[in-house]
């Protein structure tokens, strides 16, 4: 149903007019002229400006619009900015005869100004008979339609996969950047200490038997293990504050006023004070200090050297493992690793999994196949995606965490076998299932039991198509606690493609 404010113009048009202006009609332009005067006398012209509502999502859909001038974008009102479809002039759209069409799919407004003819539904029987050739124009306009509409809607499901992505992505490379921020700042820092101090090293004038004493005791430290509590000790903080305490009292009554800085990097290597004392009856007071404060700043500047180099491997890794995602730089057909898939779409989704248990369950020796690598992983995005919403696993895309208790929220098992001839992938979650009634709809397109904006409900769907595209088969077995889909693909593709 229309709008109410949809209303005829003030100065309504001719027949003959309206008859002229239906000729740019796509599907109308070689209609004879006496068709096109039968549809301008039984239609209805209105005129709309730009910005307002011709109908609003979930309305009844009564009537065929010829857009003789202008443009309308239908939106769903919780789809996101997408636009569900977009009507220009010279289109014919809205209901049309043999359309299964009851209601507007999304909300339809003029982006500017309109000039249309309306045919209600009720006179389509009387078009089809005065206009037989209506009924092939309206099955082609149909059929483009279709087309148009499930290509935005694909569309509009890989942004929003591409969106999760990227904000599981950002949240993954979050933690090793941030360290490595932190550490380089540290090794600056230590590098402008090492200058301004250089000399008060070189004045301390140590001979040779000082020197080598001082690195005996330095290798020493460093090639101790770093301490361990064991199961009767103190806790590992209680005990590294108490010797952090005991360090810094031994250097203050030595007159060390850098003992703020130098305590707590010789407690974290686990120094005692016998060490000290050792190191003591070689060296005098000063020279201790000057010593042990440049020891403590080598001990933080390699710890932060190798901070640097443990994130700069872990961000190398997840581009490695979003470059074996995405397939980039190859062939679309590949011999695929299909557990190194799964273990590169389980990093995509990290994140998400921080309060989950992940079990993997991969047969040793799996042949690889013949397939679309990046097609598969859409496979595995979609159903990994699927458990994770099962059991409630998730972290907003800005990273943040929710505050309270931190629970497991349950298990993710995927296995991945031989079948036969028949390479078998399971993903299992221990989720509440699906309802019976459920389970034969859930790879329907568009149907989500999902809230509105959070799903267009084509992941599944478009699951079910891939796998068919490679000759499988993927089957749902479910009851609560207990989800599993299956993913069946044979090994030899070649007639696949």
């Amino acid at each position: 149903m229309f709008s109410p404010a949809v209303k005829a113009p003030v100065a309504p048009s001719s027949s003959e007019q309206i008859a002229d202006a239906l000729v740019n009609i796509g599907a109308l332009h070689d209609l004879p002229f006496e068709d096109r005067m039968w549809l301008a006398t039984h239609g209805r012209e209105v005129c709309v400006s730009a910005g307002e509502v011709l109908f609003e999502e979930g309305a009844t859909a009564d009537h065929m619009v010829l857009i003789l001038k202008g443009e309308i974008h239908v939106r769903r009102q919780h789809g996101g900015p997408v636009a569900l479809f977009i009507g220009r002039t010279g289109q014919m759209t809205g209901i049309l005869p043999f359309s299964r069409m009851k209601s507007y799919g999304g909300q339809g407004f003029a982006v500017s100004p309109v000039w249309a003819l309306l045919v209600a539904r009720t006179e389509f029987p009387a078009m089809l008979e005065a206009i037989p050739s209506m009924a092939q124009r309206v099955v082609s306009t149909l059929l483009d339609r279709v087309r148009e509409v499930t290509r935005i809607e694909q569309q509009a499901e890989k942004l929003s996969a591409l969106g999760k992505l990227a904000g599981n992505l950002a949240h993954e490379l979050n933690n090793p950047a941030s360290a490595a921020q932190r550490a380089a700042a540290t090794v600056v820092e230590a590098v402008q200490a090492y200058r301004r101090n250089r000399f008060r090293f070189i004045n301390l004038c140590l001979n040779q038997e000082q020197i080598h004493t001082i690195e005996a005791w330095e290798s020493k430290v460093l090639d101790r293990p770093l301490p361990m509590p064991g199961i009767n000790e103190q806790p590992g903080a209680l005990d590294y504050l108490k010797r952090e305490e005991t360090v810094r009292g031994w250097l203050t009554q030595r007159g060390c006023a850098e003992a703020w800085e130098i305590a707590p990097e010789l407690a974290e290597q686990g120094v005692t004070v016998a060490d000290l004392d050792e190191l003591s009856s070689t060296i005098g007071p000063a020279q201790i200090c000057i010593s042990l404060q440049f020891f403590a700043r080598y001990l933080r500047s390699s710890r932060a050297a190798d901070t640097l180099l443990i994130s700069a491997a872990r961000i190398f890794d997840l581009i490695d493992a979003v470059k074996d995602y995405s397939n980039m730089d190859r062939a679309p057909i590949l011999q695929v690793d299909v557990p190194a898939g799964l273990d590169a779409t389980l990093l995509m989704f990290q994140s998400r999994m921080q309060h989950v248990k992940v079990e993997r369950d991969y047969e040793k020796g799996l042949p690889r196949i013949s397939a679309y690598s990046g097609e598969l992983n859409q496979v595995w995005t979609a159903l990994i995606e699927n458990a994770l919403d099962a059991l409630g696993a998730g972290t907003p895309l800005d990273g943040s965490s929710s505050v309270g208790e931190e629970k497991e929220e349950g298990t993710l098992r995927i296995t991945c076998r031989m079948e036969g001839d028949m390479l078998l992938v399971e993903i299992w979650d221990t989720g509440p299932g699906i309802p019976p009634e459920l389970q034969e709809r859930i790879f329907e397109p568009f149907f989500t039991t999902k809230a509105p904006g959070r799903g267009l409900g084509l992941g599944l769907d478009y699951a079910m198509r891939i796998v068919r595209k490679h000759r499988g088969h993927l089957s749902v077995k479910s009851e609560p606690g207990s989800t599993c889909f299956r993913v069946r693909l044979p090994l030899d593709q070649l007639q696949a493609y």
